[in-house]
């Protein structure tokens, strides 16, 4: 029953509950208070008090607490209002903080206030406001100070400003006005309140002064003069004077002015004489005089004696004046009594004579004629190979012929074998050549140097004919890859290869290629040769950013320009031609070559850098462990000598050397480390970063150039190391070296990973074979003489070389190969070095078939061969 009655109750007040509620509505809960405005932290000023105010919303009640007693009532300022929107009653109210209520207060404790609301459902606090004392000291910790810095040096101008509360704020000024780095980015303000003027300039002289300020106070510290200074540096020589004695001993003189750039703000003068002297002499001209008159001769048939004398007491020297006047006299030696009458007997004798010795004239003119023509078929038909035999026997190295056994040099056994005498080849891991049996008096001996020890006295010679050739000498030893390719058309050639990097360079320009030295220095060439050079430099951006120049050493060791590509001249003696890492030089003159660069406004100019990580070998049995991280030009020979410095140190290889472009900014190379575990390792290393200067690396003269970490391992047992390099140029590209290494194991590190024929060779590595002598890549003489034939002479349509060179993008500086007696043996030479790597016939096949040249179209194929 009763169970029966709760359902219906439940039931009944189911029924009436929508009347329920509209008749006798209830009103809502009201919520707890909400803060609209918290009170702010506040300073006071000198002896101002700080205003705190807050607001809340539903709120009966509403008082400040302050360090956790309550404001008295009769200290606040109330303000009661009704919300339009929710209906809700708003108070606010105010306090004031005094100097003395801060003051009086003791303890660790800053001086704090809360505000605290009320409604009918409970009370809310607002966060706390803190209210201090402000103040600003007098004294800066740490003023700036005045000196003199040379140009382009980097500046560290410090501040520490004075003690105060809120924290000082500081301004750099110079001369009066603010400095605002987002104007002028040479200048960089640190989070230390440090200037820092990235490079000096001339503008940059000037007083700067260091303002701190707060709420309370502004402060200026001393005021520092910095001076830039120039130091002096001087002219090139003049060229000397003449001589100042006309005759005999005397002096001549040049001189210099130290105006290049002239000292400047106190900088230091030139060091050094302004004048050089050196004795000379002149040679002493002498006038000729004249002899004594010599005997009149005998009276002859024509009725006249002659006498004579000569300009020989003295005779003239050294620019001095001939005797004037006549060397013979003659006069009738019978006093006019004598006629003069010719034989007609001796008169026909004379013409006789006359005619017989102009027909003998011709007739040995006709013999000696026929004797060279027989001479030069003979030597052609020797020397040039059948063209159907070439294009069926591939790419040969060439045509070999046996040695001659009618030479009488082979028979005396006391004397020494000529090589030369021989035609044959000879193969060795330095260099292949090949020879011919009718070529004895174009030999000229190379010097003696290290490349040639298995044969110090070996000549070398080439066709003299248009047969071609090819040498390749490595650049130090037997066991370098990285050679130097020396293209010959005909001539003899002999001299040593050498390689360097100290390229002195000038101003703003970058050393990008080694310096190659090859000789004998001077030599004149019969024909152009083609050098090749690696080079460091970027060039696959739009637009040009690079003004290259080629640099040649003189015998006094002076530098000078030999071209800058772009700007060639009839006066231009070579040819350059530039390749993504390699360039071409079209020379016929050996020396010392190096090329260098500098960027081509606007855009920066970037040179390829490799980055290379090294370590101690296995096992450490120290707590040391040193990282060294080197920064060297992308060029083959480069890497390779920093390997050969590791190898000799002990070092090696953690990582595949990693490029880097690094862009002529002014900007350093930053080396940083990052993500040590330093539960069992800490860094030596007292700066967060070490730095290599911009021109350190942008001159391409210092080598090699590194930086090293040196790490300390808490115990022995520790084997595991990680962390990571970061090597990146300020405001410009990077890259990071992730390290995961076991130290203990660190053995041959990557250089065992480098393929066998990499730029990077160690000792009995294989040499590539497509530059090695002759396994080197060139044309069958057949084929180079039909396209010569062809394409030499001019043609009407201009399908002759000229469009050749277009087709092979050679067209730069056509009045190069202009000036050359076959345009197109030269044009081919140049083709054949740029493609040694590859052997690429595609290229030339495919330039030939659009000039229409079908009569030189042959099937260019060729088996590899290493």
């Amino acid at each position: 029953m009763l169970s029966l009655l709760k359902i219906n109750a439940v039931d009944k007040s189911s029924d009436y509950s929508e009347v329920i509620s509209d008749s006798f509505p209830s009103a809502p809960a009201e919520p707890l208070p909400e803060f609209q405005l918290e009170p702010e932290d506040g300073f006071v000023v000198k002896n101002r008090p700080v205003q705190l105010r807050c607001r809340a919303a539903p709120a009966t009640q509403i008082y400040f607490k302050c360090n956790g007693e309550w404001v008295n009532q009769n200290d606040h300022v109330t303000r009661e209002s009704l919300d339009q929107i929710t209906g809700l009653v708003v108070r606010e109210v105010d306090i004031s903080v005094s100097r003395t209520q801060v003051e009086e207060l003791f303890g660790l404790e800053d001086y704090w206030c809360q505000c605290v609301a009320w409604s009918s459902a409970g009370t809310t606090k607002s966060s706390r406001a803190y209210v201090h004392i402000a103040y600003l000291r007098k004294s800066f910790e740490q003023e700036p100070l005045g000196r003199g810095v040379r140009l382009e040096q980097e500046v560290l101008l410090q501040c520490r400003p004075p003690e105060g509360v809120p924290p000082a704020e500081v301004d750099w000024l110079k001369n009066e006005e603010v400095i605002d780095p987002a104007q002028d980015s040479n200048f960089l303000m640190t989070i230390d309140h440090d200037l820092i003027i990235k490079q000096a300039r001339l503008s940059d002289t000037a007083n700067y002064t260091c303002v701190a300020r707060n709420q309370v106070a502004r402060r200026r510290s001393s005021t520092a003069t910095l001076i830039v200074y120039v130091s002096g540096g001087w002219s090139s020589w003049t060229e000397w004077l003449e001589c100042n004695a006309h005759c005999g001993r005397g002096w001549q003189r040049r001189t210099r002015s130290c105006t290049n750039p002239a000292p400047l703000n106190g900088g230091a003068f030139c060091e050094g004489p302004p004048t050089q002297r050196i004795t000379c002499t002149t040679l002493c001209s002498v006038d000729g005089g004249w002899t004594e008159w010599a005997k009149w001769s005998v009276c002859g048939k024509e009725c006249t004696h002659w006498t004579s004398r000569e300009c020989q007491a003295p005779p003239p020297r050294n620019g001095g004046l001939h005797c004037s006047g006549s060397m013979m006299e003659s006069k009738n030696c019978t006093g006019g009594l004598c006629t003069r009458t010719l034989d007609p007997g001796i008169g026909v004798t004379v013409y006789a004579s006359l005619v017989g010795a102009l027909l003998l004239s011709v007739v040995l003119v006709l013999c000696v004629g026929v004797l060279a023509y027989r001479r030069n078929c003979r030597h052609l038909h020797g020397d040039i190979t059948d063209s159907s035999s070439a294009l069926t026997a591939a790419f040969h190295p060439g045509n070999y012929k046996p040695p001659r056994q009618d030479n009488p040099h082979l028979l005396r056994p006391s004397a020494p074998p000529d090589l030369t005498a021989t035609a044959g080849t000879f193969r060795d891991p330095l260099f292949s050549l090949r020879q011919g049996a009718n070529d004895g008096h174009h030999k000229i001996p190379m010097t003696t140097s290290p490349l040639l020890d298995p044969f110090p006295s070996l000549k070398i010679k080439m066709y003299n004919s248009s047969t071609l050739s090819s040498l390749e000498l490595p650049a130090e030893g037997r066991g370098d890859a990285e050679l130097l390719g020396l293209k010959h058309v005909g001539g003899t050639m002999g001299g040593t290869v050498a390689w360097d990097s100290r390229l002195p360079s000038e101003g703003s320009q970058t050393v990008l290629s080694p310096v190659v030295s090859c000789g004998p220095s001077g030599m004149l060439l019969s024909r152009p040769v083609v050098l090749t050079l690696p080079h460091c430099a970027q060039l696959d951006t739009p637009t040009p950013d690079w003004t290259l120049t080629l640099k040649t050493q003189t015998h006094q060791g002076a530098w000078e320009e030999v071209l800058t590509v772009g700007e060639e001249s009839l006066s231009s003696p070579c040819y350059l031609q530039l390749e993504e890492s390699n360039c071409h030089v079209v020379m016929e003159q050996l020396g010392t070559y190096g090329l260098v660069g500098q960027s081509c406004p606007p855009q920066p100019a970037c040179k390829r850098l490799q980055l290379a990580l090294f370590a101690p070998r296995a096992p450490c049995l120290s707590l040391d462990y040193i990282l060294r991280i080197y920064c060297t030009q992308d060029t083959p020979h480069a890497l390779k000598e920093v390997l050969e410095l590791e190898r000799s140190l002990g070092g090696v290889l953690l990582e595949d050397p990693k490029p880097l472009l690094f862009k002529d900014s002014y900007h350093n190379l930053r080396l940083s480390i990052h993500d040590i575990p330093h539960s069992h390792w800490r860094s030596k290393l007292l700066a967060k970063y070490q730095e290599i200067p911009f021109y350190h690396i942008w001159s391409g003269g210092q080598r090699p150039l590194h930086c090293t970490f040196s790490l300390e391992r808490g115990s022995l047992a520790v084997s595991q190391l990680t962390c990571k390099i970061c090597v990146r140029q300020v405001e410009g590209e990077g890259q990071i070296f992730q390290l995961h290494t076991d130290i203990q194991e660190v053995t041959g590190g990557r250089v065992s990973l480098l393929p066998p024929c990499s730029p990077l060779p160690s000792a009995g590595t294989c040499l590539p074979s497509s530059q090695v002598g002759p396994y080197a890549f060139r044309l069958p003489t057949s084929i180079r003489q039909k396209i010569c034939a062809s394409l030499d002479a001019p043609s009407a349509r201009g399908c002759d070389w000229r469009l050749l060179a277009h087709s092979l993008d050679f067209d730069r500086y056509l009045n190069y190969f202009a000036t050359k007696p076959s345009p197109t043996a030269v044009l081919l030479d140049l083709w054949e070095a740029c493609h040694q790597g590859d052997a690429d016939l595609v290229s030339l096949a495919t330039a030939l078939e659009e000039m229409g040249k079908s009569e030189v179209m042959v099937v260019m194929t060729t088996d590899g061969d290493c």
